[in-house]
C-alpha cells in the first residue's frame, strides 16, 4: 500500500475527525443544558452536569469550527475523564463494566487533537491564511 497517499490526505482526515467529535460533542452539550434530543433540561447550576454539559456545548462548538481547538479540546479531555473517575469508575474497573465508554473515547479524542491539532477546514486555519506575509507574528514567549 502506498502511505503517501495516505499521509497527503492526513490534514483532511483529521479536520473530518475534529469536525464530527466537535459536533458529537456539542450534541451531547445541547442536550444536557437544553434539554434537547430527547433529553430532559438539567437545571441550571446543578454540579457537576449543567457545568459539564456547558463545557460540552461550549469546547464541542470550538472544536468543531477549529477555533482554539487545541484549548477547548485540553479542556473538553479534562472534563471527560473527571466524568469518568468519578461517575462511571465506581461502578466496574473497565468501561463496559461501569458504562464509561464514551467518556473514556471522548477524553482519548480530544488528547489527540490537543496534541495534532485542528488539521484542515479549521477557522483558525483560514484566519491564519488570510494573515499578510508581512504582519507581525505574534510572539510565543509572551502568550
Amino acid at each position: 500500500m502506498d502511505t503517501s497517499k495516505l499521509t497527503s490526505h492526513q490534514p483532511l482526515a483529521l479536520g473530518l475527525f475534529r469536525l464530527v467529535i466537535g459536533f458529537l460533542f456539542a450534541c451531547q452539550g445541547a442536550a444536557t443544558v437544553f434539554g434537547l434530543l430527547g433529553r430532559k433540561a438539567t437545571d441550571a447550576g446543578e454540579w457537576p452536569y449543567w457545568y459539564a454539559g456547558l463545557i460540552e456545548l461550549v469546547c464541542g462548538v470550538l472544536v468543531m469550527v477549529g477555533l482554539g481547538t487545541r484549548s477547548a479540546a485540553f479542556l473538553s479531555s479534562g472534563a471527560m475523564a473527571y466524568a469518568y473517575f468519578t461517575v462511571h469508575q465506581k461502578d466496574g474497573l473497565f468501561p463496559l463494566q461501569n458504562g464509561g465508554e464514551s467518556p473514556a473515547l471522548y477524553s482519548w479524542a480530544f488528547l489527540l487533537l490537543v496534541f495534532t491539532g485542528p488539521g484542515a477546514l479549521s477557522v483558525s486555519g483560514l484566519l491564519r491564511a488570510r494573515r499578510p506575509a508581512d504582519a507581525p507574528q505574534p510572539n510565543p514567549s509572551s502568550v
